[in-house]
């Protein structure tokens, strides 16, 4: 029974072969016929495609032959001395010399005869520089020709004709001046013709690639033909060639190569049946092997973006324990890369990869989604935060790499796989939470809360009014007096930005970061410099400062934009200064070094913002250059709650004086702080107690009641 079964079972495998190669033979058959039907077709398309160019190069020669001819003729003919000497007694003398001498060796025509004006009598007649008659060589055709020609700006008339020796072509044209003035009499004509020989043929026959032209008086067999006609159109000879037939030459060139490939095909069909199933089971293994690439990241081994949401989507979800998913980024790896290479940091990458793989027992899967972000898929009972804390604490001890130490921490993302939710949903929530925990800080964890939602909504939402404010001019410039410490007199007046909407007034401290994040702070500070300046012009005398974010002086056309505004506004530039912060010196110094640079060289000033809050050092403040130091607003409070407060604002104010830097001292509130200034050598002071923020039109007439 089982000897039964194995032979049905070898039938049925032989009989799979050989139907398998009648198969191939049958294709193989129908492609050898396809491919003489495709070689048989390209060998008569070859061949009818050099015949047709052939015969345009034929008409081509034969055209080019007629258009030398006529050149030659119109260059002789329309000459001034020639029309001058024809009219004259010695006109013959004068055509022989010029003409019928020269048909002797002449290439471009054999023979030039001159008809007088009469139309009748030969002026001069040289064939091959002898004289012979028109009449008896070219028949009653050459007098009809001259007479067609004889006119007065008429171009060449050029045809073949019959001749005793074969055929010629002859071009008539009437001997003129170049310019007519007045009307004109008849007119003689001159003819040249250059007769149709085998010298002719072997010339037009290099020039056009016609093997074998030559001359008959009728189509022969075999070979190609373009007739030749006559002014009445009669076809008075044939140029006539044999065609090249490439496609036929081509073909018994590569007909020993066509019967190889015959033979190699037969081969090779049993060559396929023999290794066809061993390349079945290699493309298994390749197909097999090009899933897991497509779904794993090549350096860590991980789990790519694509693989992770097939994960999620083949995932199932429990109300009990649903599954979390985890985004973890890596903090200070770009300053690993900076420092040790690339090598160094995908070391780290793979040793992060093994310790997240296992961190947790209930973490399935672990994906890096690119650069040093990873994923984390959690399914179990695990306690909120339990996860996050342990993820923490694979950085709290450094990475040690070929002896190096290296230090990097986490922030990380989490949310819930609800039954509802697609995984790209998962994946974006996820992200949203690890992008408020990088804000917050390095190595935070925070949890997806519908409120990230919310709060993006409303940020997309005050974008757009934003950029709807700045349009139409709804944000104001308001200014804060500037007053001399010594006088009390209002010296300049810093324009601020104020944006009152419907619903109330948005904090600088919000829109304006918003504008630098969202690509909309050049425009802004475009509209606040524009506005401050326009109202500036009323209050001559008066210095004007500008606040600038060191996004906008970072930018390569934010010095000629400045100035290009100062001169549509007519404003001079020594009045205006520039207020930047010390951020600016750390985000990108040399640009913002080149804009100050342009900027300073045509008058404008630069003041440092808020000095004492940050990080400037001295260096940077003599680098820069800076015309001017404002005091933060948070040493002067200072004066109020600390007892060394004083010192530390006399420090700062020693600090400028030393570098010979005039220093504005803002947010004084009462006349004890404006005193203490005063007397550390602060020769500027703002605040409420010189003024608040007022409007322009408040601004004028406080400055009228002090000129008052």
């Amino acid at each position: 029974m089982s000897s039964n079964l194995a032979g049905r079972h070898v039938r049925t495998q032989t009989s799979s072969i050989i139907a398998t190669t009648v198969f191939f033979l049958v294709v193989a058959l129908v492609l050898t016929g396809l491919m003489a039907h495709v070689v048989a077709a390209m060998t008569r398309s070859a061949n009818e495609i050099d015949d047709a160019r052939a015969s345009r190069a034929a008409r081509a020669s034969i055209a080019a032959f007629v258009s030398r001819l006529s050149a030659t003729t119109t260059d002789n003919a329309v000459w001034d001395d020639a029309y001058k000497s024809i009219a004259s007694p010695g006109a013959a003398d004068w055509a022989y010399e010029n003409w019928g001498k020269t048909s002797e060796d002449y290439p471009l025509y054999d023979g030039a005869i001159v008809v007088g004006p009469d139309r009748s009598s030969i002026v001069s007649a040289y064939a091959k520089g002898k004289p012979f008659q028109p009449s008896v060589f070219f028949g009653d055709a050459f007098y009809h020709q001259v007479n067609t020609a004889a006119d007065f700006g008429q171009t060449p008339v050029v045809n073949f004709v019959k001749t005793e020796k074969g055929i010629a072509l002859i071009a008539s044209q009437a001997i003129q001046p170049y310019e007519a003035e007045g009307e004109l009499p008849k007119l003689s004509v001159l003819s040249f013709y250059k007769e149709f020989n085998s010298e002719v043929l072997g010339t037009l026959s290099n020039e056009h690639e016609l093997a074998g032209l030559r001359l008959a008086a009728a189509p022969l067999p075999g070979l190609l033909n373009t007739p030749i006609t006559d002014m009445r159109g009669r076809v008075i000879g044939h140029l006539v060639w044999p065609s090249k037939a490439p496609g036929s030459t081509v073909f018994r060139q590569v007909y020993p190569y066509i019967a190889a490939a015959i033979v190699i095909l037969v081969l090779f069909l049993a060559g396929v049946l023999l290794v066809g199933a061993s390349e079945a089971r290699r493309l298994r293994q390749l197909a097999q092997a090009a899933i897991f690439e497509a779904n794993h990241d090549s350096l860590s081994g991980l789990l790519n973006r694509h693989g992770l949401l097939a994960l999620l989507e083949e995932l199932e979800v429990s109300d009990y324990c649903p599954p979390r998913l985890y985004l973890v980024d890596l903090d200070g790896f770009k300053a690993v890369n900076d420092a040790w290479g690339h090598a160094v940091g995908d070391e780290l990458i793979r040793l992060v990869s093994n310790a997240l793989i296992a961190c947790h027992p209930e973490v399935v899967a672990v994906a890096r989604l690119g650069g040093d972000e990873f994923a984390l898929v959690q399914v179990g009972t695990a306690a909120r935060g339990e996860i996050e804390e342990t993820i923490l604490s694979l950085f709290a001890e450094p990475f040690k790499i070929d002896g190096r130490t290296i230090e990097v921490g986490a922030s990380i993302g989490a949310a819930t796989h609800d039954r509802d939710i697609p995984p790209l949903e998962l994946l974006r929530r996820a992200d949203m939470a690890l992008y408020r925990a990088k804000e917050n800080g390095r190595g935070r964890a925070i949890e997806y809360d519908p409120e990230l939602d919310r709060e993006r909504q409303r940020i997309a939402e005050l974008e757009s009014l934003l950029k709807s404010a700045i349009g139409n001019g709804t944000i104001e410039a308001v200014f804060q007096p500037l007053v001399s410490a010594t006088t009390g007199a209002v010296t300049g007046l810093e324009a601020l930005a104020r944006w009152r909407t419907a619903t109330g007034n948005v904090s600088p401290e919000i829109f304006i970061p918003l504008a630098e994040r969202c690509g909309l702070i050049d425009a802004l500070g475009s509209h606040m410099l524009k506005t401050s300046i326009e109202h500036a012009k009323n209050w001559p005398g008066l210095a004007l400062s500008v606040n600038v974010s060191p996004v906008q002086l970072c930018n390569p056309e934010f010095a000629a934009e400045v100035i290009s505004l100062l001169q549509e506004l007519d404003f001079d530039p020594s009045r205006l200064t520039l207020e930047i912060t010390e951020g600016v010196l750390m985000t990108n110094p040399d640009q913002a070094r080149r804009s100050i640079d342009h900027l300073k060289q045509v008058g404008i000033k630069f003041a440092l913002d808020d000095f004492g809050c940050g990080y400037a050092s001295i260096g940077a403040l003599r680098q820069f250059g800076f015309d001017r130091m404002k005091i933060d607003r948070s040493l002067v409070s200072a004066l109020d709650q600390a007892s060394n407060g004083a010192d530390v604002l006399k420090a700062t104010i020693a600090l400028a004086t030393a570098l010979q830097i005039p220093v504005t001292a803002e947010g004084i509130e009462n006349i004890r702080q404006a005193a203490i200034l005063r007397e550390a050598g602060c020769d500027q002071l703002q605040g409420y107690l010189m003024g608040k923020p007022m409007s322009a039109l408040d601004i004028s007439s406080k400055l009228q009641e002090q000129a008052a």
